[in-house]
């Protein structure tokens, strides 16, 4: 993380995009990521910017540690919530896709694995795996030495892998499986559905107990699936239309209700299968989707 700096223009609006995927790739969350940014950019606004050597990393560190004290905040509140917990889904351009890493990291699923670390550890994970920081930065950035950050970085690492979903899929391939999944969702069409389902698939949904019809646990196997499907349209009379929208670096399905959007619902894919559904429909995480996130590394 070197400095690029313009002079003309101050360093936080030039890593703004940054200091974003920063803090919501620690939170998932845009609206807390959007918060740490304002407390970030008046912390950074009393700095003495000749005293700093490299304001890229003077920056993340701010955002890192504003992200960790939310972190402990948000904790508290997860606690209390109705039902599964899911990120809170990003609109991303197309182009995210192509930087591979940042794709895998950004993804519901490893997002929702990244819920599993504490605090600190989810702050490593991040910085060192898909910010490439130096442990000595790290360190700095967490409060801790950097002996410390590598045996942290370790475990977390270990972590992560164990329990991520094989995502190894071409992007072409992703967006084929999507495609089949969009067409047999839309028309009903039980075995197409069966078809592109794993049969161990689960289905995670967050409605946050705002939401007729949402799961509040997992739903486990393709036929059960189908069958809660099914049965929720009928019993609430809904008729959802879904359509291909690329959310968090990968194409997922919009879902709209009588022409407003309802949910989102993201996939993860072994072996031309989809072995995860995570859908959003809580109203209060779809409100930033209109318009696309700018991200960057």
């Amino acid at each position: 993380m070197g400095t690029h700096d313009d002079p003309g223009v101050d360093p936080f609006v030039a890593h703004r995009s940054l200091l974003f995927t920063v803090a919501y790739e620690l939170l998932g969350s845009a609206a807390d990521a959007e918060d740490v940014l304002q407390e970030s950019w008046l912390r950074w606004a009393d700095v003495d910017r000749g005293a700093v050597r490299d304001p890229r990393a003077y920056l993340v560190r701010i955002v890192t540690r504003q992200s960790l004290n939310h972190l402990r905040t948000l904790s508290r509140r997860r606690e209390d919530y109705v039902g599964e917990w899911l990120p809170e889904p990003l609109r991303t351009s197309r182009d995210v896709a192509d930087d591979v890493e940042l794709a895998e990291s950004l993804s519901i699923a490893t997002l929702t694995v990244l819920e599993t670390l504490g605090p600190a550890e989810r702050a490593v994970f991040v910085l060192r795996e898909v910010f490439d920081l130096p442990y000595d930065e790290i360190a700095d950035a967490v409060g801790k030495t950097p002996a410390a950050v590598r045996q942290i970085a370790h475990r977390a690492k270990e972590h992560v892998a164990a329990r991520r979903p094989r995502m190894q899929v071409e992007r072409a391939e992703q967006l084929a499986v999507v495609e089949r999944f969009m067409v047999a969702f839309n028309t009903g069409d039980v075995q197409g559905l069966m078809d592109v389902l794993a049969p161990d698939v689960v289905a995670i949904g967050d409605g946050g107990g705002k939401v007729r019809g949402a799961a509040r646990r997992p739903v486990r196997g393709a036929e059960r699936i189908i069958a809660f499907l099914s049965g929720a349209t009928e019993k609430w009379g809904l008729h959802p239309v879904a359509s291909i929208m690329w959310i968090n670096g990968a194409p997922a399905l919009r879902v709209e209700v009588d022409g407003e959007l309802a949910a989102t619902v993201s996939v993860a894919i072994e072996e031309g299968l989809i072995t995860r559904i995570y859908s959003v429909a809580n109203p209060d995480k779809l409100s930033a989707l209109e318009a696309e996130a700018t991200l960057a590394r």
